[in-house]
């Protein structure tokens, strides 16, 4: 299905994004990493099923998901469609800290979520009618992995071609994880030096700004750190520090 193309002159005013594959290159690999928290209860499929079942019963078919992030560049599941959509009275942030996954306790990063207020522009991504049971599994065991996180899938408002509707998300105002409030400028900080089991920070936003720019949406905060993110690491401040000499 073909998106609705940019309203107005939106992508007119697009910035060109600075961060490259050169940049994420330059993070050093994290040594060890995990890709979870070792305390977490994991959610099996008998869990997923629950939750899901819960989530969608009585809500519309196909079921609609919002994607902000990396759903929109790799959703993981069966797409029977998708849509431009602005999510009203929500905006991205990357405010989640991570110490696994795309960080680790020395190198610490972050993870995009949606935060309280103005609006954030993605996708509208329909699961295809025949895989739900499939497609939910999949899309909840990557997006709340454990018992502990499992609060963080709700519904929101959105705006697309059709009007108004209903679409489910994750980890908007999250809750169950930790949490760090930090300036653009220390988000980028954090961003350019993070990374772990699953890769580094410079590469999820770079894949992100690159997914948006696909689809010719412009959100001024991610253009703003990813030429930020690149500064950083063209300054070296991605170079694993020196350990002493023993």
């Amino acid at each position: 299905m073909e998106l609705s193309p940019p309203a107005g002159n939106l992508m007119s005013n697009c910035r060109p994004i600075v961060l490259s594959d050169d940049h994420v290159a330059r993070v050093a690999s994290a040594e060890e990493g995990l890709l979870h928290d070792p305390r977490w209860r994991m959610l099996e499929d008998a869990d997923l099923d629950l939750l899901a079942d819960r989530l969608t019963r009585g809500r519309p078919r196909p079921i609609p998901v919002f994607a902000y992030g990396s759903l929109i560049w790799n959703p993981g599941f069966a797409v029977g469609g998708r849509r431009r959509a602005t999510a009203i009275g929500w905006h991205r942030r990357f405010s989640i800290s991570l110490d696994h996954f795309r960080g680790t306790p020395e190198r610490p990063g972050l993870m995009l979520a949606l935060a309280s207020g103005g609006s954030c522009e993605g996708l509208v991504l329909d699961i295809a009618e025949g895989t739900e049971a499939q497609s939910l599994r999949a899309i909840l065991r990557r997006e709340l992995v454990a018992h502990e996180l499992s609060a963080n899938a709700c519904w929101i408002e959105v705006e697309t071609d059709r009007g108004r509707e209903d679409a489910l998300t994750f980890y908007a105002d999250p809750v169950g994880t930790q949490l760090a409030e930090l300036t653009v400028q220390e988000q980028a900080q954090r961003l350019a030096r993070a990374a772990g089991a699953a890769g580094s920070g410079a590469e999820y936003l770079l894949r992100t700004a690159r997914g948006l720019a696909e689809i010719g949406i412009h959100d001024d905060y991610i253009w703003t750190l990813q030429q930020l993110v690149a500064e950083e690491i063209d300054a070296g401040t991605a170079e694993p520090e020196e350990r002493p000499s023993e």
